[in-house]
């Protein structure tokens, strides 16, 4: 239940630790976090694409079994959401691009809930492991969802002026 969670905290974590000890790429949280969100969205985004042989992580296979039956073309949007998946992996990385790449996923994030609980309720097993269940797949998502949010700066910090970040002119004394 737990997998998906440690994709992004031990990354995360180690990736910090580094940014202490040194490494200025990792000198802040939200960059780590960042990196941390690339490394589980590339993970996740790779079992889009994996043959049953495979059996440390999740399956194409087990992915169209989370598609809801209602949507078409299963295999397609696999591998759709995979590459999209892969390509905000790619974006978190580079400062240049990490404020769209979060927004997308983000957004892509809204777009499988209804696979996520399609999941949960129809008890949809992945690599052979029980479904994760509804009331923390969810809130997980919404973490995921937040940080994604705040690794692109699109979310507001509770108690800090916006405006006081902008520099204004300062008046000549008379």
């Amino acid at each position: 239940m737990f997998d998906t969670l440690m994709l992004f905290v031990v990354p995360t974590l180690v990736l910090r630790l580094l940014g202490l000890i040194g490494v200025r790429r990792f000198g802040t949280w939200r960059v780590s976090a960042a990196h941390g969100l690339a490394f589980l969205f590339t993970m996740t985004g790779l079992a889009h694409f994996m043959p049953d042989s495979v059996t440390v992580m999740p399956s194409h296979a087990d992915m169209v079994a989370m598609v809801p039956p209602a949507i078409p073309f299963a295999d397609f949007a696999v591998y759709a959401t995979g590459v999209l998946e892969l390509a905000g992996a790619a974006g978190l990385v580079f400062a240049a691009t990490r404020r769209w790449a979060g927004i997308g996923l983000a957004a892509l994030l809204v777009v499988m809930i209804p696979a996520n609980i399609h999941v949960a309720l129809e008890d949809i097993p992945l690599n052979g492991d029980p479904a994760t269940p509804l009331w923390f797949r969810i809130p997980e998502q919404i973490v995921y969802f937040a940080l994604a949010l705040w690794v692109a700066q699109a979310l507001p910090i509770p108690g800090r002026n916006r405006d006081a970040a902008v520099s204004r002119p300062v008046a000549a004394a008379n």
